[in-house]
């Protein structure tokens, strides 16, 4: 038996927002406090996430939040010709004299100052543990990003994002306004049925966690968005079910090799700390189905 139309408008609600207005508020005023180590350089506190991109659920706690250095930049020159790589060496000599890793330090101490023992730097993001009405939030320390195609670069020879380091300081990078100003276009398209469509395969997510059929981050809220920006907008219709039928439906007849991420600047499948490996997205939809066609038996 399928999933009620009315559980899945139920589910296609945007969860609370006052809560993580509040706290993006209070760690923005910290980020952006005049005593920072990093006051005098050029940076740019947003949100990120489920609740930047308004797909977040009641279920979602965590609130991302990004602290984007802007006054340096890390690179990608990997396609760019010999001599357009001398070029930019070139252009781009001289020392830093003020980096990420000290950046970062910089963005712990001001976190620290403002909250305390409830700051922990983890191995992606630095961690903030809720109190009170306070919810708990991942800060991204990252830097601006620019990936070559060509140098000296056109508007359309070089890709604009941002990048930070794990503890392991391996980088990764990631072009969020791309992500945002994408799924906005979907969500347009799609006569605003698509941001609610993401919210109802996300709360099929935590209903299959929560009952301990499908393990926590085997499908991050991330790669959901990515999965349904693949869908053509005309399978998007009035009716949550039938949606829901014609969306996995096509989502597993279709090449998932070729689906990109909704930045449309990587695949969304593969091996790299960028992508969803292939076999979670495979479990993913196994686990939701199974969901969707013995919904009468939980």
């Amino acid at each position: 038996m399928a999933i009620p139309e009315a559980q899945l408008e139920t589910w296609s609600h945007q969860g609370a927002g006052v809560g993580s207005r509040d706290t993006y508020a209070t760690i923005k005023g910290a980020l952006e406090a005049k005593d920072a180590g990093y006051a005098n350089q050029q940076f740019k506190v947003f949100l990120q996430g489920s609740y930047g991109n308004d797909t977040n659920i009641w279920s979602e706690s965590d609130v991302d939040v990004v602290i984007r250095l802007d006054s340096i930049f890390h690179y990608d020159i990997a396609a760019v010709t010999a001599q357009e790589r001398e070029a930019f060496e070139a252009a781009h000599q001289g020392s830093v004299t003020y980096g990420y890793d000290t950046f970062k330090s910089h963005v712990v101490a001001a976190l620290t100052k403002k909250f305390g023992h409830f700051v922990a730097p983890g191995e992606k993001a630095i961690k903030i543990k809720a109190n009170g009405s306070r919810r708990s939030a991942d800060v991204i320390v990252a830097t601006a990003f620019k990936r070559y195609r060509k140098f000296p670069p056109s508007t359309s020879d070089v890709d604009i994002g941002m990048c930070f380091f794990t503890a392991k300081k391996e980088r990764i990078a990631n072009y969020p306004d791309q992500h945002s100003l994408n799924c906005t276009a979907k969500h347009q398209a799609t006569n605003s049925r698509f941001k609610p469509m993401v919210r109802v395969l996300k709360n099929m997510r935590s209903r299959l966690v929560t009952d301990g059929l499908l393990e926590a981050g085997i499908a991050p809220s991330y790669y959901i968005e990515g999965l349904l920006y693949n869908v053509p907008p005309e399978i998007f219709g009035p009716k949550y079910a039938a949606t829901f039928v014609e969306a996995i439906k096509w989502i597993r007849a279709a090449d998932r090799s070729k689906f990109v991420c909704a930045n449309r600047e990587y695949y969304l499948l593969g091996n790299s700390a960028v992508h969803w490996p292939a076999a979670n997205c495979d479990l993913f939809l196994d686990k939701v189905a199974n969901l969707w066609n013995k919904w009468n038996l939980i």
